[in-house]
């Protein structure tokens, strides 16, 4: 051991506690948990004005802080920032329309009517609210599953639409028809999406976002950027393809769109190309001078307008054939009810759009939060957007969330509060009522264009798989696994697969759990893997053995199997063997070939072969029954019979619980079977470092009895340690005898050997081995 200062040691003198002896001196206290009912009483028995305007300002955040809102401060960040994201939100709210395979209008409604709603309810000061393309994705998908192209062919010249080449088919959907159908399920999922927040902001659930770790949905984010990237390409080529949904969609898009190749439209194809190549090099100028350029180069807004403007004076509709936007109304769509009869067809995929949508939103909330110093309110999100999508639904928009590009935008503009959201959505509005017809010549490629340019951040995510698989092997699987499964399965399917993925592995990690013996550094009470340090053994007689997990029904035979092989021997098969020992050697004794003074045993040579020893074989009584004497045998010895019983080298054995977080009632009986399987054979076990929740569940499991009692409990495994070798070195009793004339007194001779069998099958069917040892 290398020398400390003084100054960086110290010393404590204090008794060896065990666990009756703490409680008695720490006076520990009884916990008494609340009814239901007290804890209702206590939510809702005291009413007051205080009460009442706490609980009004929870559920509209808005009038907490828009009073206090410092206007010199903050007002003039927030208008510049309300401008710009103003202008973001109705490009990106116009291509995002591309995504959900509705007209753009509906894109820009989705990026108004949130904004109003999250302004009264929502925590957040930064995000921006608004169509995300991974919802929008995920709706589309529902939308061309439920309302595809072939529900609405019309047959031309009495030919069957089936006959049709693609390039006619095209020609002949009722697009009213169609739009009209695909717009009513897109919003009737938006409002059975915030149906679903909102159930859940009421239930308190919020915290199963938690399960949605940052692997996982770094691998389901790429996977949609994969799709909105194959979706988009048909858009950008403006190529003819069918509509595909499900497992394998990705793969028939992308073959369709590689045969059709040769329809392309050359216009469309170069103004994608070239939005691609100029959005995505002004983004980077942006990201890389950030610091020096006061407000980020709207390249979006830029684009759209040159291209608008290219488009109507070239005429690139009627010259080149370009597939342009065409109509813009003036004014909102009136408010309409959703189709509840297509509740029950979107409920699986609403489910997991609900979650999506919510985690993405309260991970990007909470980084903004973290970094400007305040706290959100999880709970309360959900209600937020579960209003916000109720309401988009009913005024055809479809499901709102965030975007970390434009929250960025929000809040490096200088946004402080949402009062830059509600300007945004006056210029939401003012393109919608007046400068929404000025679009109208856009070519649909530079929209799908942008939406690829903003996919960026999501494809580099795939940089960090290498550096996830040094920090964490399984993370890195979870991550793999989520991005394939979505890539080929579909986004709902795959989250779903992702995530019973990841629980999976939270199985296997407990299930298999790390455990380790221990051994003493000299001259401390620390205690540490012998298999990490080199200056450290093991205490004679001591065998220390740590479980790193929680003990349950899926892991306690692994438990087992691992404490087993840290001792070096099996408690059951020792007691076996030495029982069936024991039963030879007093057969020996009987026919005079043994003696047994207390000394131990020694062969008899003055007593002729085949003469029974009467001296030793005791009276019967009444019953018949054979009332045994008690052999002293040294089981370290070598024995005078043809047995080979397993040695035990200890005489202790102490299980470190410092990282036992809970224990189940499987687990709780098997851990009492094993402790009385080691003192069958005269190892005492001591259970260490319990934490107090551990012992509450197991004295409410019932874990104590007369043999496994309260004593066997410390504080440290030091305190065991020192308590096992302050112990006098008295012999310890040879309970294999004492058990095995109870056993004759209580059995006919001859049923010993099913009690054998019996103890034997107990490793496997605990149950039977409890019965004969209770």
């Amino acid at each position: 051991m290398e020398y400390c200062a003084p100054e960086n040691q110290y010393r404590v003198a204090r008794p060896i506690y065990s666990h009756p002896a703490l409680e008695r001196e720490g006076g520990r206290l009884a916990r008494t948990e609340k009814t239901l009912k007290q804890r209702l009483s206590d939510k809702c028995g005291s009413c007051s004005r205080n009460r009442a305007l706490k609980t009004f300002k929870g559920v509209f955040p808005v009038f907490d802080w828009l009073p206090r809102y410092p206007i010199r401060e903050w007002l003039s960040g927030d208008i510049i920032s309300g401008i710009s994201i103003g202008l973001v939100c109705s490009l990106q709210g116009l291509a995002y329309g591309l995504l959900v395979s509705v007209s753009p209008v509906y894109g820009l409604y989705s990026a108004f009517f949130p904004l109003l709603t999250y302004f009264l309810l929502g925590t957040s000061r930064h995000i921006s609210v608004g169509p995300f393309p991974v919802t929008c994705l995920m709706v589309g998908s529902m939308v061309l599953t439920l309302a595809p192209e072939d529900h609405f062919l019309l047959p031309a010249n009495g030919t069957s639409a089936g006959n049709v080449s693609d390039a006619g088919v095209r020609s002949l959907v009722d697009t009213e028809a169609m739009e009209a159908r695909r717009i009513v399920v897109a919003s009737t999922m938006t409002v059975l999406v915030g149906i679903i927040q909102l159930v859940m902001g009421l239930l308190q659930v919020g915290f199963l976002v938690r399960y949605l770790s940052d692997p996982l949905v770094g691998g389901f984010t790429t996977a949609a950027a994969c799709h909105v990237l194959v979706s988009q390409l048909k858009t950008v080529l403006s190529v003819p393809t069918n509509n595909h949904s499900g497992p394998f969609s990705i793969f028939y898009t992308l073959s369709d769109v590689v045969v059709n190749i040769r329809h392309s439209n050359m216009a469309d194809l170069v103004a994608g190309l070239l939005t691609i190549a100029v959005v995505m090099v002004v983004k980077e100028i942006n990201a890389r001078f950030q610091h020096r350029i006061p407000v980020p180069i709207p390249i979006e807004v830029i684009v759209t307008v040159l291209a608008s403007g290219l488009s109507y004076f070239v005429d690139l509709q009627s010259r080149y054939g370009a597939n342009i936007v065409l109509s813009i109304p003036r004014g909102f769509a009136p408010p309409g009810a959703p189709d509840t009869a297509l509740f029950p067809e979107l409920l699986g995929a609403s489910v997991s759009t609900a979650v999506v949508a919510y985690a993405v939103a309260v991970s990007v909330a909470k980084v903004y939060a973290a970094k400007h110093d305040y706290a959100i309110d999880g709970n309360q999100e959900l209600l937020a957007f579960g209003v916000s999508n109720v309401f988009c639904g009913c005024f055809s928009s479809f499901v709102a969330s965030t975007a970390l590009s434009r929250t960025a935008i929000q809040e490096s503009t200088g946004g402080r509060s949402q009062v830059a959201g509600v300007l945004s959505a006056l210029i939401v509005m003012v393109v919608i009522l007046a400068l929404g017809q000025l679009l109208e010549p856009l070519q649909k490629s530079v929209l799908a264009a942008i939406v690829i340019a903003n996919l960026k951040g999501m494809f580099l995510q795939v940089t960090q798989v290498p550096k996830l698989w040094r920090q964490s092997p399984a993370d890195c699987f979870i991550w793999l696994s989520t991005c394939g499964a979505c890539v080929v399965l579909g986004l709902d399917v795959g989250l779903l697969v992702g995530l019973l993925f990841q629980l999976g592995t939270v199985v296997v990690r407990t299930q298999f759990p790390a455990c380790s013996t221990l051994g003493n550094i000299p001259g401390t009470n620390l205690y540490r893997d012998l298999k990490d340090y080199k200056h450290i053994s093991e205490i004679p007689g001591v065998k220390i053995f740590r479980c790193s997990s929680p003990v349950y029904f899926a892991n306690v035979d692994y438990f087992k199997d691992r404490l087993r092989a840290a001792v070096g021997f099996d408690a059951v098969r020792v007691f076996k063997k030495r029982s069936k020992a024991l039963k030879k050697i007093h057969k020996l004794i009987r026919k005079g070939q043994l003696k047994a003074p207390e000394t131990g045993l020694v062969l008899a040579e003055d007593q002729s072969p085949g003469m029974e020893n009467k001296g030793f074989q005791s009276d019967h009584d009444d019953g018949g029954r054979d009332h045994r004497v008690e052999v002293p045998v040294d089981w370290t010895a070598e024995l005078p019979v043809k047995v080979s019983v397993p040695r035990v080298d200890i005489h202790s054995l102490v299980l470190d619980f410092s990282a036992v977080s809970f224990l189940d009632v499987v687990a709780v009986n098997r851990l009492r079977l094993v402790i009385k399987e080691f003192l069958r054979i005269g190892v005492t076990v001591y259970i260490t470092s319990c934490h107090d929740q551990v012992l509450r569940e197991l004295e409410a499991m019932v874990f104590f009895d007369d043999v496994v009692t309260k004593d066997l409990l410390f504080v440290s495994v030091h305190d065991a340690v020192l308590h096992i070798q302050s112990q006098a070195r008295t012999p310890a009793h040879d309970v294999i005898s004492e058990q095995l004339s109870a056993l004759q007194e209580n059995k006919d001779p001859c049923l010993f050997e099913k009690d054998e069998d019996l103890m034997e099958t107990s490793d496997n069917q605990h149950t039977a081995f409890h019965g004969l040892s209770n």
